[in-house]
């Protein structure tokens, strides 16, 4: 029994993990590209990406519903749930793009100002927000399809979309910001284009994956969003709270960054470099999370509790050893990271001092990934995680990044330090949630 979880962990937890690498292993790449034009250019695109970063969150509560919803009833072998649970949730993700189109198209300005009071900042922010939201609608598609794929340990196949948008957002990046091989030089203009390019090929392909594999297992998805009162309640009742949750955590993440914008641009650049690495370390461990949604879902699915616990603690420990040894090279290897942006060297001692408070608050933030994000959320209790991230948020971590930057006028390794706190109070209560068991339901 323990070989085929080690062997269903891998099918879904190792090309998630690769997934999450490629993609931040190439934001690397487009940081330093970017890097290139300076400070200004470094911080517009990190604070347009900042608010483009609430509707991927939105669109991520969708998908972990999805996911929950999908892992049991293919437990259950049920199919009908089964394609109502996917069409229900992809016609939702293509309503919540729409939406986010439209106000960061009409609404550029107004959303900028609230981050930064730097003109030329800002500008260059409504610039690359405008154009990336065009990229919002495919990767509404191929995040529900890469769902689906995920929960029939088909999750090699997203993976593969993901590096033809990461090649292709690279070397359309080298083209547009730069203008090479007679392209014009669009700056952060470029970057944004590139992103868009990049989303619609990954759609493409992601689709085609779809079908083939849906047709190779024989799964038939009847077209079907209609739900009873019972159905409809629990639906809601599942992505309510994760909605809430992850807006709500969302929202807070912006709060921190017009902290950081206000602080200075010199601070803004420093945490906008420090982005990849973190994204790096935690999308490394990424795998560990979607896994334990889709595989502790199956188990609470057949109703079988004991294996889903012990499943589950066997995860966690996973996800410390690796976070330990993870947070040990980034203290080692961090200033050789800074070094390789052009921009000035106090900045790029800010970025270093900021990735050593990354790597001490790591290990924190990747069991609150697999255990909130993951196990605590696969029995359908959400609201559990939503009262966990509120608590965290909103009564320690804004607080505390107010007080820390405005009133103690803390530089910012010391506000991000102080602020990432949240952090253990979030995994203090979730550690009495998992132990007490109540997670644990069959839909």
């Amino acid at each position: 029994m323990e070989n085929k979880f080690r062997s269903s962990l891998v099918r879904i937890a190792l090309p998630v993990t690769l997934q999450s690498l490629l993609q931040s292993s190439f934001s690397v790449v487009d940081q330093v590209m970017i890097g290139q034009l300076g400070e200004d250019s470094i911080a517009g695109i990190g604070l347009g990406g900042k608010f483009a970063s609430i509707y991927s969150v939105v669109l991520g509560a969708v998908a972990a519903a999805a996911g929950i919803m999908i892992a049991q009833y293919i437990g259950q072998k049920d199919e009908k749930k089964v394609s109502r649970s996917f069409y229900t949730n992809l016609l939702f993700s293509f309503l919540i793009a729409a939406v986010f189109m439209t106000v960061c198209s009409l609404s550029a300005p107004q959303i900028m100002s609230v981050y930064t009071k730097d003109s030329s900042t800002s500008a260059l922010a409504e610039q690359y927000l405008r154009i990336y939201a065009w990229s919002f609608l495919p990767m509404a598609i191929s995040t529900m399809a890469a769902v689906m794929l995920r929960c029939i340990e088909a999750a090699v196949f997203p993976l593969l979309a993901s590096f033809l948008s990461v090649i292709l957002n690279t070397g359309m990046n080298y083209l547009l910001i730069f203008g090479k091989l007679g392209f014009p030089t669009l700056g952060v203009k470029g970057a944004a284009i590139a992103s868009v390019i990049a989303q619609a090929g990954a759609c493409v392909l992601t689709i085609g994956f779809f079908f083939r594999e849906i047709t190779r297992q024989q799964i038939k998805l009847k077209w079907d969003v209609r739900f009873d009162k019972a159905d409809g309640r629990q639906y809601l009742g599942i992505l309510g709270p994760i909605l809430v949750c992850e807006f709500m955590w969302s929202l807070g993440e912006n709060v921190y960054a017009a902290i950081y914008g206000n602080i200075g641009t010199d601070a803004c650049a420093a945490m906008t470099m420090t982005g990849p690495i973190q994204g790096l370390m935690i999308g490394a461990l990424s795998g560990l999370s979607q896994a334990a949604g889709i595989l502790i879902g199956k188990s609470l699915g057949n109703k079988e509790y004991d294996r889903a616990y012990e499943d589950s603690k066997r995860l966690m420990k996973y996800g410390l050893a690796g976070s330990l040894l993870l947070s040990l090279a980034l203290i080692l290897l961090g200033r050789q990271y800074v070094l390789i942006y052009n921009v000035e060297a106090p900045i790029q001692a800010l970025s270093y001092q900021i990735l050593i408070a990354f790597a001490l608050v790591s290990p924190i933030k990747v069991q609150n990934m697999i255990l909130g994000g993951g196990i605590i959320r696969s029995g359908g209790k959400t609201k559990y995680v939503m009262w966990i991230d509120m608590i965290g948020t909103w009564i320690f971590g804004v607080p505390l990044g107010l007080f820390s930057a405005f009133v103690l006028r803390l530089s910012i390794p010391y506000v991000y330090f102080i602020l990432s706190m949240e952090e253990a109070v979030r995994l203090l209560i979730s550690v009495v949630i998992f132990r007490k068991k109540s997670w644990m339901t069959n839909l």
